[in-house]
């Protein structure tokens, strides 16, 4: 049965009124439910998409692999349920950049889980760009290793520019590729300093779930279970006490008379009906954009340019991080294709020196070029020619990758587009997006540093993304930023909405600046605080 067939055995009625509604069964969601469920509250958890049977992943994963099958057709995305607008001056491919469902975007992430360092924190006391957040790294810190326990991390810990950690990582890291070695070779002769990647997937088997098992089709689907996905916890909560509906998208939020407090999520069921999950305390997780999405659909009386937004800042400052590649070939086997994840890097350039330009996170990629069926079917050969052509080509590549993050711009945003609607109606979500110079001279960087190591290494550069060319690292942040001051934030230190008292928000949407690390370890880090909070108030 496909997930997005009707099941009319499951009862999505809502509960009697809950403790807590979650709003997102991703990470952040998951997390929070399985929490506060262990805590003893009631907790009702409502998810926009389906609920995929672990059994179907690796019919998903030969999907992914298959020139006949789209990208979007591996998680179901696609189609007026998940229509979208892009009318900045970048489009901004959404839909490749997000699943729906239980388990939500680690369904089909990479499983790269880094900490934000101490200057992420105060990016505009250290280089006067963007804003402080309200809470620095020492807040975090005890959530980050409970967040590394939770998703099973692997690494070695052996991160010289990484910000203090109380203990190693929960799990041993995986080896280095043999691409790596090549790399450390050319970084040791610039002076660059490398070191492992942790990863949210098991080196060994743990919580459950065997080890890797070397699949290397990571992103979009892990069919071995062993890169951590939020489903895993979701079954969590659900052992806990918790209630996990799927496929019934959240439509609007209705509060009291005074819009003090959310009284309601009014949600749709597959057949159509509208139902209201009565709760005492809401918490949204549901994504940088789909969160103010449904904030803005929640217009009142009382709040009228949308709920939670006094400041008329839901929607702005939306950010991302930009990918900065180097790419060419060497003239001997680099064996790269045997890993399908990043097992090396360099961060010696993050909390950088350079005039103007921010955080530069750099990733020693195990790729080993188009694969011999891309380059099939793009050729005019045929037989033993092209037989002999792939036994040249492939497997001689090497490539850098990196990540750069964006300053925090209230004309970067997310909007309601009325003149397109969804399934249900709904204006769909507009995301105006562009580049600053900063953020371009930072690529820029970046590339100068990339191309350094592969010409060190020997190789012939073939291929550069940078300025011109680059592309979005499916990380959305900052669209309900956290703040002390109403006027100036959506949520206040305990992610709590400044205007609405029993609306919490658990999401990269509370970033006050990006940095350019992965953002899924802060996620969860930022959930589980989340989750204390709302726990300390019921």
């Amino acid at each position: 049965m496909s997930a997005t067939d009707t099941d009319d055995a499951v009862d999505r009625t809502p509960s009697e009124r809950v403790d807590v509604c979650v709003v997102g069964a991703g990470p952040a969601g998951a997390l929070v439910a399985a929490r506060l469920a262990e805590h003893g509250h009631d907790v009702v958890v409502l998810e926009a998409g389906p609920r995929f049977d672990p059994a179907e992943r690796r019919e998903r994963m030969e999907r992914s692999i298959r020139p006949a099958h789209g990208p979007l057709s591996v998680w179901e995305m696609g189609g007026e349920r998940d229509a979208f607008s892009a009318s900045g001056d970048l489009f901004y491919p959404l839909n490749a950049m997000r699943v729906k469902g239980v388990g939500g975007s680690t369904l089909h992430w990479q499983g790269m889980v880094m900490r934000l360092h101490e200057s992420d924190f105060e990016r505009r006391s250290r280089d006067g760009v963007g804003a402080d957040w309200p809470i620095d790294y020492e807040d975090l810190r005890p959530y980050y290793a409970e967040a590394e326990s939770a998703l099973g991390v692997a690494g070695a810990s052996d991160n010289p520019f990484a910000p203090p950690r109380e203990e190693p990582h929960p799990l041993p890291a995986f080896p280095p590729s043999y691409s790596d070695s090549l790399f450390d070779e050319a970084c040791e002769e610039l002076g660059i300093a490398t070191h492992s990647v942790p990863n949210a997937r098991n080196s060994e088997p743990y919580d459950g779930r065997g080890e890797c098992l070397g699949y290397g089709t990571c992103q979009p689907v892990c069919p071995s279970g062993a890169k951590y996905s939020a489903d895993h916890t979701v079954e969590a909560a659900e052992a806990a006490g918790a209630r996990v509906l799927d496929r019934v998208p959240v439509q609007r939020l209705e509060t009291d008379r005074p819009g003090d407090r959310v009284t309601a999520a009014v949600y749709a069921a597959p057949d159509g009906t509208e139902h209201r999950q009565d709760a005492r305390q809401f918490v949204l997780a549901a994504g940088g954009i789909e969160i103010p999405r449904l904030l803005l659909l929640s217009r009142s009386g009382a709040h009228p340019d949308g709920l939670a937004n006094s400041s008329g800042l839901v929607g702005r400052y939306f950010m991302e991080h930009l990918f900065a590649g180097v790419g060419g070939t060497l003239d001997e086997p680099t064996r790269q294709n045997h890993v399908g994840f990043n097992t090396t890097e360099s961060h010696q350039y993050y909390d950088n020196d350079f005039d103007g330009v921010g955080p530069i996170k750099l990733e020693f990629l195990n790729y080993a070029g188009p694969s011999p069926v891309e380059q099939a079917l793009g050729s005019d050969e045929w037989g033993d020619d092209l037989l002999d052509t792939l036994r040249e080509s492939y497997g001689t590549h090497v490539a850098m990758g990196g990540l750069v993050g964006q300053i925090p711009r209230a004309a970067n945003r997310i909007a309601l587009d009325p003149s397109t609607t969804d399934d249900h109606g709904n204006p769909v979500p507009d995301v105006q997006w562009s580049l600053d110079d900063r953020t371009r001279r930072t690529l820029s960087r970046a590339n100068e540093i990339q191309t350094r190591v592969l010409e060190e290494l020997g190789a012939d550069v073939e291929w550069t993304v940078g300025p011109e060319n680059t592309g979005p690292a499916a990380h959305h942040m900052g669209t309900t930023r956290m703040g002390t001051d109403p006027e100036s934030s959506v949520v206040n230190s305990r992610l709590r909405t400044h205007d609405v008292a029993n609306l919490s928000v658990a999401s990269s949407s509370v970033f006050v600046t990006s940095g350019a690390m992965n953002p899924t370890l802060t996620i969860a880090a930022l959930a589980l605080k989340a989750a204390d909070h709302v726990d300390s108030d019921l």
